[in-house]
């Protein structure tokens, strides 16, 4: 991708009024994650959460009346405490990648990259998604879904502010 394309993509950065260490805990290991990842009216279920670079956070979406959709992360780098960066897809069973059940003009893959700061007891994350290895109609269906996502991770991290407020 040109540094062109690389200004596409979605940010969105959200305060958590928790420390670093708490907020670094419920992205790296499998309950905390089974705890809040995913859309609104969704719960998870773990099949395979390696947190290491090359392993894999693979799980199952499940959604009243409706048929489980699976997805995976492929992580790429991890710094503790200071930035997650994944391949993101939708996946079958056994954590192959799959076309969105539901729009088959989405990226096979989308690369997030998360960066933690803390201040003053509190932590702020900063999520920034980009299309990859897509072919321009790809992208161009990722930038029109703007508002998707923004709603899909803002209830997902509505959902991890509550999992953090519970526990602090």
């Amino acid at each position: 991708m040109s540094a062109n394309k690389q200004d596409r993509a979605f940010v969105i950065t959200r305060h958590f009024d928790a420390a670093l260490p708490h907020v670094w805990k419920a992205w790296s290991t499998a309950a905390e994650m089974q705890s809040w990842w995913g859309p609104k009216g969704c719960s998870i279920k773990v099949a395979a959460f390696e947190f290491r670079p090359g392993g894999f956070f693979h799980y199952a979406m499940h959604f009243p009346e409706r048929e489980p959709m699976w997805g995976r992360f492929l992580y790429r780098n991890i710094d503790k405490h200071t930035r997650i960066a994944w391949l993101n897809s939708f996946s079958n069973e056994t954590c192959g990648i799959t076309r969105a059940p539901f729009d088959m003009a989405i990226p096979l893959e989308i690369l997030n990259d998360v960066r933690f700061a803390e201040t003053n007891g509190s932590t702020i994350v900063t999520l920034r998604a980009l299309p990859h290895g897509a072919s321009e109609d790809e992208i161009k269906t990722f930038e029109g879904m703007t508002g998707s996502l923004a709603e899909g991770y803002g209830g997902t991290f509505d959902q991890l502010a509550a999992v953090l407020a519970k526990s602090a």
